[in-house]
C-alpha cells in the first residue's frame, strides 16, 4: 500500500463530547499536508456524530456494530443507523470483547458478513492470548501462536470469498497479540513481522500491528514494509502522542 493506515480506538474514552471534539481537533491538526497517513478515528458510538462535524481529514470508525438491522435488539447498533452517521471502518472481534464480554466466533463471523456486505470496511482484530503459550522452544512458540491466529481466521471468516468481496480494500487484519494490549509492552518488530507475513500469505488483505504502540515503539516497526499501518488504543487518547505518531509515519 502506498500509504500506511493509522486507527485510532478510543475505546470508552473520553467522558465527555467536548473532550472527544477537541481530542479529534488534535488528530486533524497533526495531519500534514503532503504524505500524510490515512487515519480514522473510533470514538465510542455517543461521540461520533458530534466528532463528524469536525473531522475532515480522517474518517470516522466504529468500535462495534450488530449484524441485524434495526430492531428488537436491546442495546445493539446497526449497520444502518453507524452508515448514516458516515461511518466508514468498523473494528470488530477487538480482543476484550472476546475477553470480557463473551464474543464468539460465531458472532464475529456474522458481523464481519453482515459489515462487508453493507459496503463498510472491516478491521478485524486477531492475536494469540500469552506470549509464551507455556512453551520455551522459540520455533515451537511462533508455531502455536500461528496456529492460533490461523484458527481465529478461518472461524471469523467463514463464508467470505475473494471472488464475492475486494478483500484487499474491505477487509483489514488488526494483527494484536492479547498479551500486549494495554501493558506497555509491545511484541517484538520480528515477531510481530513474522506473523503478519503469515497472515498476508493466507490473505490477499492489508495487517495493521496493534498492542500498546506508541510514539516511542512505533518507529521500530514503521521500518517494515509488510506492516501497512497499526491499531492505536491508549496513545491516540494523548494529543503530543497522537502528534508524535503521525509524524513517525
Amino acid at each position: 500500500m502506498n500509504k500506511k493506515l493509522l486507527v485510532f480506538n478510543w475505546k470508552s474514552a473520553p467522558a465527555t463530547v467536548d473532550a472527544a471534539i477537541k481530542l479529534a481537533k488534535a488528530v486533524e491538526s497533526g495531519i500534514p499536508k503532503k504524505n500524510a497517513p490515512e487515519i480514522v478515528i473510533a470514538p465510542p458510538f455517543l461521540f461520533i456524530e458530534e466528532v463528524g462535524k469536525f473531522v475532515k481529514k480522517t474518517k470516522l470508525g466504529s468500535q462495534d456494530v450488530f449484524w441485524k438491522n434495526i430492531g428488537p435488539y436491546t442495546g445493539e447498533i446497526s449497520l444502518r443507523q453507524e452508515k448514516n452517521l458516515k461511518v466508514k471502518y468498523v473494528i470488530i472481534g477487538h480482543s476484550e470483547r472476546r475477553r470480557i464480554l463473551g464474543e464468539t466466533d460465531t458472532m464475529i463471523n456474522k458481523k464481519v458478513l453482515a459489515t462487508l456486505k453493507a459496503g463498510l470496511k472491516v478491521i478485524l482484530c486477531v492475536g494469540e492470548p500469552k506470549r509464551e503459550l507455556g512453551i520455551k522452544n522459540y520455533e515451537l512458540k511462533i508455531k502455536k501462536a500461528k496456529n492460533y491466529v490461523k484458527n481465529q481466521l478461518k472461524k471469523d471468516l467463514r463464508g467470505i470469498h475473494n471472488s464475492l468481496f475486494k478483500i484487499h480494500n474491505s477487509l483489514i487484519i488488526a494483527y494484536e497479540p492479547v498479551w500486549a494490549i494495554g501493558t506497555g509492552h509491545s511484541d517484538s518488530p520480528e515477531d510481530a513481522v513474522e506473523m503478519i507475513k503469515f497472515i498476508k500469505k493466507t490473505l490477499n488483505s492489508r495487517v495493521l500491528y496493534g498492542g500498546s504502540v506508541n510514539s516511542k515503539n512505533i518507529k521500530n516497526f514503521v521500518k517494515y514494509k509488510e506492516v501497512d499501518g497499526f491499531l492505536i488504543g491508549g496513545a491516540s487518547l494523548k494529543p503530543k502522542e497522537i502528534k508524535n505518531i503521525i509524524k513517525s509515519i
